[in-house]
């Protein structure tokens, strides 16, 4: 056991070391120049195409299971989690505030991959027999790349087929179970509600995770992005000096202070961009899956709601965290993690309100990304095995949320950290060979 972990470590190191990260934002910096840097020039439209657009009444004929509001929801149930928590402390803890600047940049580049994903699969999705459309990396891997590639939509169905047990649903599990057991309630208690919360919502499908989606997902980002906001208006006078110390650390080392133990600049390229593509998992090809869903009638306008997905994620509630943790001054307390985050928040509202909030935020966080991620993992089970095998996939799942709400999960986290990796390593090729359809279509989008 022991040699195959040591092992596993040596992977991981591998394939998330510094030329996947290197890849993925590379591959967002390709992408952002042949869209014209899309997601700065026409934000404005974009949202207007998105958000504002949630409240029109037009309906619009396409083909399609959820709406784009629900498939956005969906995928930010699987994108939004502990990384924008946790994640985020832990890259200032360790990079600096400067760490910030960098993942604001992987953000902004993010948001041009996950746009191009999203792009790719609605062009080249699918109907499932007897199912939900299909869409994904092994999709427009299958269907746009030549046939001496298509090993590499097997490749990605089977890593993210099995990953999902683990970074989608024990490590999820796990973080309910410990999360209310902050207030008292036992881990048992806490797996056998999981297990029917989970199951009276997954057997139903794509239909059923969404509309659940539209209430977590909403009600978590809404409540932690309001609550930040009153500890950012509290401390409205620190945050020129954070922003500033945020610039300053991204080009400059940073000094050893109270419990932080300085940064290097390479320090806080490497924790910003590295917590930033964890938080948004843009090149990651999970959230197309969701959104391939989606009714809609042209693909580009359907990416635009992936950009949205990592604007929420990264730009918004990956930077209330750090401005709250900068301007409370809790990032020189020498915390680290979530228990970074839960201080930030006990400086104004005390530790018992500080702690549930984001507790609260947590347990949403994993419950939904625990459905999410059944619907990937049993989405890239169908690609291998057909239709039927969803149902069978839906009902192996629920075990594993007991083992994850009860067990320790360090080794079984690990492992399917590898596996989320080598899911990008084929999406990401994918990604560069299909980029000028990419572009393409977004240049008909805008002159038709």
């Amino acid at each position: 056991m022991k040699f195959l972990l040591n092992l596993n470590d040596a992977i991981n190191g591998i394939v998330w070391g510094p030329l996947l990260i290197i890849l993925i934002i590379g591959v967002g910096l390709y992408i952002s120049i042949g869209v014209k840097f899309l997601q700065i020039r026409r934000l404005g439209k974009i949202i207007k195409e998105t958000f504002l657009s949630v409240w029109k009444r037009e309906k619009v004929e396409a083909a399609g299971d959820i709406s784009p509001f629900q498939a956005l929801n969906v995928a930010l149930g699987g994108t939004v989690g502990v990384g924008n928590i946790a994640g985020v402390a832990t890259a200032i803890a360790l990079g600096g505030p400067g760490a910030i600047f960098w993942m604001w940049i992987s953000g902004v580049l993010g948001m041009a991959t996950k746009f191009a994903e999203v792009v790719l699969s609605i062009n080249y999705r699918e109907r499932e027999e007897g199912g939900p459309m299909l869409g994904g990396p092994m999709i427009y891997i299958k269907k746009g790349l030549p046939k001496a590639l298509h090993p590499l939509a097997y490749i990605f169905a089977i890593f993210g087929g099995l990953a999902a047990f683990g970074i989608g649903n024990m490590a999820q599990a796990n973080s309910v179970a410990h999360g209310v057991l902050q207030f008292g309630i036992p881990r048992h208690f806490t797996a056998f509600f999981l297990i029917i919360a989970v199951g009276l919502v997954t057997i139903g499908g794509i239909k059923r995770i969404a509309q659940v989606a539209m209430v977590c997902v909403p009600f978590m980002c809404i409540l932690y992005f309001i609550s930040g906001v009153v500890v950012l208006f509290v401390n409205i006078h620190a945050i020129p000096a954070a922003i500033l110390l945020i610039l300053r650390g991204a080009f400059t080392a940073q000094a050893a202070v109270g419990g932080f133990a300085g940064a290097t600049v390479t320090h806080a390229i490497r924790y910003g961009i590295a917590r930033g593509v964890f938080s948004n998992e843009a090149g990651l090809g999970s959230a197309p899956i969701a959104h391939s869903t989606a009714k809609t009638d042209n693909p580009v306008r359907q990416g635009f709601w992936g950009m949205m997905e990592v604007f929420v994620d990264t730009l918004v509630i990956c930077t209330t965290t750090a401005l709250v943790i900068i301007v409370t001054g809790s990032w020189t307390s020498g915390n680290t993690g979530t228990m970074l985050t839960m201080e930030a928040f006990s400086k104004l509202f005390g530790k018992t309100v500080g702690y549930s909030i984001v507790v609260i935020c947590i347990v949403l966080t994993a419950y939904s990304t625990n459905l999410t991620w059944c619907f990937y993992g049993e989405t890239c089970t169908a690609f291998l095995f057909g239709h039927s095998i969803r149902i069978f996939y839906r009902i192996l799942w629920l075990p594993f949320v007991l083992v994850g709400a009860l067990g320790k999960l360090e080794i079984i986290w690990s492992i399917c950290d590898t596996l989320n990796g080598l899911m990008a390593l084929p999406n990401i090729i994918a990604l560069i060979i299909l980029s000028p359809v990419v572009f393409k279509l977004t240049k008909d989008y805008f002159v038709p």
